[in-house]
C-alpha cells in the first residue's frame, strides 16, 4: 500500500494527487491541516501528526487544506482547493477570513429552541452553496421540545427539498439519524451560532469528549463562545468532522450565486416579471410581489433575499478595493526595486 493510498482516510482523493508534478511524487509528504492556531498549525500525515510554524511566507491557510512537506516537514506549497468556506471578517475590516477548506458536507446546526432562526438558515446556506457543498439542516436539542415535526416544518418552508434532521446530540442515536453523510472519504463542517450544540454533537459523533461545551443562556437561549478554534477529527465509523467556532456575524462576500441557489423559489418567480431588472419592490408587473401578495411566498425570505444581495454586493466591492489597491502597491514596490537595480553601481 502506497503513503498515498494510507492517506484516504483523511480524505486524499484523485483531484489532490493530479496536482503533483512527477518530481513531487517521491520527495515530498502530503500533510492535511487538522488544527489552526494564532502562530502553529498542528497537520497530520500518515502516521503522524505535529505542528508546523505559521511563516510570513505561507498564503493564507485554514483547517482542511492539504499543503506539501518536504523530507525536513518544511512547508513547500498549498494544493488548490476542491470547496473553501470564507466569509468577510467581523466589524468594519475589509479582509476574508477562511472557515473550512475541501468539505463535502456542511451541518447546518440550529436548536429548536427561542434561538432559532429561519433568516440565519438561509444565510449558512448561502454560504454552503458558494463553496459547492452539500447543505444539511441539524436541528438540535430534540429532548426539549415534544414537536419536533413542527421545527421540521419551520425549515422545510424555506426550501422542500432540504435535508432535515432532528437530533438530540447527547444520545449516541444521532450518529444514526447523520449516518447518511458520516462516511469515509467524505468531510463534514459544523457551521452555527455559539450554543446550538455543534460541539455536544462532535464529541457523541466521535464517542469521547474531544471539545469543551458549555451551557446557554437562560434569558434568551443564546450560547457562549466555548469552541475557540477549528479542529478536524476522524470518526471510527469513517469521514471527518470538522468543528467550528459559533460565528455571532457571517458577513458574506463574492457569494451572490451561492445566494441566487439558496433562493432558487423566488430566481424561478423573477423570471416572469415584467421587467428583467425588476427589484420586486414596487415595479408593476412584478411576479414576486404577487407571489407574496397572494401568500405563497413569506415576505419575511423576500426581505432577507434582497439583503443577503445588497450586504453581497457592499462587501464584495470592498474587498475588490482593498485588493486592487494592494495590487497597485506591489507594482510600484516591484517597479521601485527594477529602476534600483538599474542604477546600482553607477
Amino acid at each position: 500500500m502506497t503513503n498515498f493510498q494510507r492517506l484516504a482516510a483523511m480524505d486524499w482523493r484523485p483531484f489532490f494527487q493530479q496536482q503533483l508534478t512527477i518530481e513531487e511524487w517521491d520527495q515530498i509528504i502530503p500533510a492535511r491541516v487538522t488544527e489552526q492556531h494564532k502562530s502553529q498549525l498542528t497537520v497530520a500525515t500518515d502516521p503522524h501528526t505535529f505542528t508546523l510554524p505559521i511563516t510570513p511566507a505561507m498564503p493564507p491557510l485554514v483547517v482542511g487544506d492539504w499543503i506539501l512537506l518536504n523530507e525536513n516537514k518544511q512547508f513547500v506549497r498549498l494544493l488548490e482547493r476542491y470547496s473553501c468556506f470564507k466569509r468577510k471578517s467581523a466589524g468594519t475590516g475589509h479582509e476574508w477570513q477562511l472557515i473550512a477548506a475541501n468539505v463535502d458536507t456542511a451541518f447546518i446546526v440550529c436548536s429548536m429552541n427561542e434561538d432559532f432562526n429561519p433568516s440565519r438558515i438561509e444565510r449558512y446556506l448561502a454560504l454552503a452553496q458558494a463553496a459547492d457543498a452539500e447543505p444539511v439542516v441539524v436541528l438540535t436539542k430534540a429532548d426539549l421540545t415534544d414537536e419536533p415535526e413542527s421545527w421540521r416544518d419551520h425549515v422545510r418552508r424555506i426550501d422542500k427539498q432540504l435535508q432535515v434532521v432532528t437530533v438530540n446530540a447527547l444520545e449516541g442515536s444521532c450518529m444514526d439519524a447523520l449516518r447518511d453523510w458520516l462516511t469515509p472519504g467524505n468531510t463534514v463542517v459544523m457551521l452555527g451560532s455559539s450554543g446550538v450544540g455543534k460541539s455536544t454533537l462532535t464529541n457523541t459523533l466521535l464517542g469521547e469528549s474531544r471539545q469543551s461545551t458549555q451551557g446557554i443562556r437562560e434569558d434568551d437561549a443564546k450560547g457562549r463562545h466555548t469552541t475557540t478554534g477549528r479542529s478536524l477529527f476522524p470518526i471510527p465509523q469513517g469521514g471527518l468532522i470538522l468543528d467550528t467556532p459559533g460565528m455571532r456575524e457571517l458577513q458574506l462576500a463574492d457569494c451572490h450565486d451561492g445566494i441566487v441557489s439558496a433562493f432558487a423559489d423566488i430566481q424561478r418567480l423573477a423570471e416572469a416579471c415584467r421587467f428583467a431588472d425588476c427589484q420586486h419592490d414596487q415595479e408593476p408587473g412584478c411576479a414576486v410581489q404577487a407571489a407574496v401578495e397572494q401568500g405563497s411566498l413569506d415576505s419575511r425570505r423576500l426581505s432577507n433575499y434582497q439583503k443577503l444581495l445588497r450586504e453581497d454586493a457592499l462587501n464584495s466591492a470592498s474587498l475588490a478595493q482593498k485588493r486592487a489597491k494592494e495590487k497597485a502597491f506591489t507594482r510600484f514596490v516591484n517597479f521601485s526595486q527594477k529602476e534600483s537595480r538599474k542604477f546600482k553601481g553607477r
